[in-house]
């Protein structure tokens, strides 16, 4: 966990009550205003390597100072991952892939991008709002009228992945992006989180102030219940601060 002038930041991770190891990864670019979630699929060292491997990519793109131009690296940073991780399935003769959900913050925009369930949710004035969309087949089915949102919970489908890193030779990679405002929370996380918290406790604890006990209160109501997947959470909070620095006019000597 750690924290900058600028966002307040903090990420955790944890291979839950029954699994041995966590296929989660994550990347944490405070600095560059950029985070990552992603969760792995294929089983143990599969699905590890996988999630580890666009953690690797966001970690080592470089971003250009403008806000669209740098958005376009991180997607093309998660091609790379997709492409990586599909030839290295092909080779091992498996199949293996991750979901991946990343948030970019520049100056006063911010954009998310992401491919399959894990989401960003974003906590503004009172109100959380889920920025991401699931690519999974009940959410595909919601999204046709076959099923209501009330019958696609607990749905037995509901963590058939309908897109993934890795599956196959290319993947469309969504992106939404907006501008922040004082006082926005985002939450990155893995689907861990979704299957034990429901959106209006996760709404409640994102009303707390430190970025810290918001990633640790998250964590232990998913241990509470049990946790049979692999959490991962990342909280970013938009200070009253950062939009001052933002408006700071810039000051320019004449010759």
């Amino acid at each position: 966990m750690s924290g900058s002038n600028r966002l307040e930041h903090a990420a955790l991770s944890h291979e839950g009550r029954v699994r041995k190891n966590n296929e989660d990864a994550f990347c944490v670019r405070a600095e560059d205003g950029l985070f990552l979630v992603a969760d792995g699929m294929g089983g143990h060292e599969n699905g590890e390597w996988a999630s580890a491997a666009i953690a690797d990519q966001l970690r080592d793109v470089a971003l250009p100072g403008d806000f669209e131009e740098a958005s376009h690296a991180v997607a093309a940073a998660m091609h790379r991952a997709n492409a990586v991780i599909f030839a290295e399935a092909q080779a091992r003769g498996l199949q293996m892939g991750s979901t991946a959900v990343a948030l970019l913050i520049r100056g006063r925009e911010f954009a998310v991008l992401w491919v399959g369930d894990s989401r960003c949710y974003l906590h503004r004035d009172g109100q959380l709002v889920r920025m991401s969309h699931d690519h999974t087949q009940v959410q595909d089915m919601i999204d046709r009228g076959l099923l209501t949102p009330e019958e696609g919970e607990g749905h037995p489908m509901s963590h058939v992945l309908a897109r993934a890193m890795g599956v196959r030779e290319t993947v469309e990679v969504d992106v939404i992006a907006d501008e922040i405002e004082s006082g926005d929370v985002f939450l990155l996380c893995s689907d861990g989180l979704m299957a034990r918290v429901e959106d209006d406790e996760i709404e409640k604890v994102l009303t707390e102030p430190d970025a810290a006990a918001r990633a640790q209160r998250l964590i232990k109501l998913t241990l509470d219940r049990g946790a049979p997947d692999n959490v991962t959470v990342i909280t970013v909070g938009i200070p009253q601060t950062t939009l001052l620095q933002l408006n700071q006019p810039i000051h320019v000597v004449a010759p």
